[in-house]
């Protein structure tokens, strides 16, 4: 299984939303209420931009879920097992976890989670019933999407193509 050069990163890949319900939900749920203290990315040194094809890792007050996506569908949640302080090694790549690189995280960090959703692709295509994850908050949200085989990230609220599924 491939680690994405993150030592002890083991993703479970799922392609349906029932089976991240079933596996994730509950502590999903759970997060509600928790405080947003730090969003972790892996950052390409060389080209100063995100390395999407790595998991983004979101910290509420001690639980980290990392969320990573591959290929039109693969969406995978794994929780507390990544270290940003341990490095990341990849070849041909200058890589590094940085927290909050992108416009819009600072914003979010420090702010209570009201909820979240899970927003399934309805389009009539190859992705359609892919699953992002979307986290809540009183003044904005934040979404880890399917960026066909990475991760694609958005603060806007979803497109007409995606089905809500809070989760409550």
């Amino acid at each position: 299984m491939f680690d994405f050069g993150i030592a002890g990163y083991q993703p479970l890949w799922l392609n349906r939303r029932s089976d991240v319900v079933r596996e994730h939900a509950h502590r999903l749920r759970g997060l509600a209420g928790r405080t947003l203290t730090r969003v972790w990315m892996v950052w390409d040194r060389q080209a100063d931009e995100w390395f999407c094809d790595c998991p983004v890792l979101f910290d509420f007050e001690g639980e980290q879920v990392e969320i990573n996506h591959q290929k039109f569908d693969d969406l995978s949640l794994t929780w507390n097992t990544i270290d940003p302080g341990d490095p990341v090694r990849w070849p041909d790549f200058d890589l590094q976890w940085r927290s909050e690189p992108l416009p819009g995280l600072p914003d979010l960090k420090g702010l209570s989670l009201k909820g979240v959703e899970l927003l399934e692709w309805t389009g009539r295509d190859l992705a359609q019933g892919n699953v992002d994850v979307s986290f809540v908050f009183e003044t904005g949200r934040v979404t880890v999407f399917n960026a066909l085989d990475e991760n694609g990230l958005s603060m806007a609220p979803p497109d007409r193509h995606l089905r809500v599924h809070p989760l409550h």
